[in-house]
């Protein structure tokens, strides 16, 4: 963990226990810690080591019928299901079968097992399952093609999310009287906490960020969940770092403790003294006068991204495409706007449908805001938040579908300027997101910026974010396409 971050002010964030599992729908961080264009690759790493991939869940399929049609003749069917996804040019991929549940016209299964014959099949979207309260649904059983026949009989589906536990730990730490370590200047300390496996050996599970120039430091709150700390008398090693910028952190001191230690010392508001490393010939340890304190210790369940939408949130999907020069003349297949008359997706044509693909079916109007900035309209104005559609007042289209039509439109009407300004945009989706408030639409909206160049307006767009932390708004993500010369 010590020398895994790749720069300065990389080093310095948090990494593993603030705000990753306090936010499933990833809405934007406020105060210092917003963060604007390309994620951090060693943080990503970590997240993935740990199996903390915030992108997807993993849903478990539980599958039973009714009424299926007997087959056989002295006995019963013996039924078999199979799933499979529906992919973009319209084929079948099998994502699993379950075993087969010999004579029974009503069968529920369980485990995976080998192909029978067919009884009948139906379609549904995922999103159908998900968004009910119960994340149960039954459809009627039809033949291959669509043919209907009334003792097909029914498939029941429900969907299960696949999660160790949802309790998780909310704390604020705080130490005093560290020893300093820096001769012209006072310490830099930040927390490391790591969990004590069977083995013997220790699991970094969290870093806390670095506080620069301080032997009393009060850290930003700090989430952890039991997926990381297993459970509340599991040992935690907690040690104290003084930072440095070439990576070779000075130890100030260390402590073992569990969680349900943590939450005693914050009841009792006792403090715990940091042991030194051993050192010397006999390598004794020595209790230091360097104290931690939890300042704050709370028990939370988290919620996730499906139990928002099953509880009747809406995602909004809203899309903003660059219309600066650096993407090349769109009539040139060179550049990344040139629509194929072969039909091949550019790549802001495929970013808008895979996303655009997914949100469409948690979103019931399917009105979608759709802008461009960059552009330079007819009269020599350049816009950096011009509404795709062409229209000057009505900014929603309809669908994905509606989408790429108002951007090939767009293509034709605007001329590629710049600079690359994504403040007007992120502003003009908070408008929509605290309108949405006033009128107490539980409704969320992720905001998609696409685009090949660097932010021009950094400062300005960081600000926005921050201002539009507090809203059901998602953090606005950069997207880059790379061709053979480079970004």
């Amino acid at each position: 963990m010590g020398n895994c971050l790749s720069d300065v002010k990389g080093g310095k964030q948090a990494v593993g226990g603030v705000g990753h599992h306090m936010d499933p729908a990833g809405a934007a961080g406020g105060g210092n810690g917003a963060v604007v264009g390309g994620s951090n690759g060693a943080v990503d790493l970590f997240y993935r080591t740990k199996g903390l991939n915030a992108l997807y869940i993993p849903i478990e399929l539980s599958l039973s019928a009714s009424k299926l049609r007997d087959l056989d003749i002295i006995s019963k069917s013996d039924p078999i299901a199979v799933a499979s996804i529906r992919k973009r040019d319209g084929t079948l991929e099998e994502l699993g079968r379950t075993e087969v549940i010999m004579n029974n016209l009503d069968p529920v299964w369980d485990l995976k097992l080998k192909d029978q014959d067919f009884l009948g099949e139906a379609s549904c979207v995922l999103s159908e399952i998900v968004t009910k309260c119960n994340r149960c649904l039954t459809l009627n059983l039809h033949g291959r093609h669509g043919h209907v026949r009334k003792n097909f009989g029914e498939i029941t589906i429900l969907a299960e999310e696949i999660v160790t536990s949802r309790t998780a730990v909310a704390t604020t730490l705080r130490c005093t009287n560290l020893e300093n370590k820096d001769l012209f200047s006072k310490s830099d300390p930040f927390l490391r906490i790591s969990r004590i496996i069977e083995t013997g050996g220790s699991i970094p599970i969290c870093k806390i960020e670095v506080v620069d120039n301080n032997l009393n430091p009060i850290w930003r709150p700090v989430c952890l969940t039991m997926q990381q700390f297993v459970s509340k008398d599991n040992p935690l090693v907690i040690e104290c770092f003084d930072f440095n910028s070439s990576g070779n952190h000075v130890l100030i001191g260390k402590l073992q403790k569990t969680v349900a230690d943590l939450e005693n010392m914050h009841k009792s508001r006792v403090g715990a003294n940091f042991i030194s490393q051993p050192s010397g010939f006999r390598g004794n340890e020595k209790v230091l006068k360097g104290q931690l304190f939890v300042e704050r210790y709370a028990e939370k369940q988290l919620y996730s991204f499906l139990d928002y939408i099953s509880s009747g949130f809406e995602l909004n999907f809203m899309v903003a495409v660059d219309f600066t020069a650096s993407n090349g003349n769109p009539r040139s297949p060179d550049s990344l706007h040139y629509i194929d008359p072969s039909g091949h997706l550019n790549a802001y044509q495929r970013a808008i449908m895979e996303v655009g693909d997914v949100i469409q079916f948690y979103d019931s109007d399917k009105l979608f805001p759709a802008w461009g900035f960059g552009g330079k309209a007819y009269n020599g104005t350049v816009s950096h938040c011009f509404n795709l559609n062409g229209s000057s007042g009505a900014f929603e289209v309809e669908g994905v579908g509606g989408i790429m039509a108002a951007y090939a439109g767009a293509l034709q009407n605007f001329t590629l300027s710049g600079p690359t300004l994504f403040g007007h945009v992120v502003n003009k989706a908070a408008e929509i997101a605290v309108e949405s408030l006033k009128y107490n639409h539980s409704k969320y909206f992720v905001l998609l910026i696409i685009t090949d160049g660097v932010i021009t307006d950094m400062q300005e767009t960081i600000d926005a974010l921050v201002r539009a932390s507090d809203l059901p708004l998602s953090r606005s993500r950069q997207c880059r396409f790379f061709t053979d010369g480079g970004p």
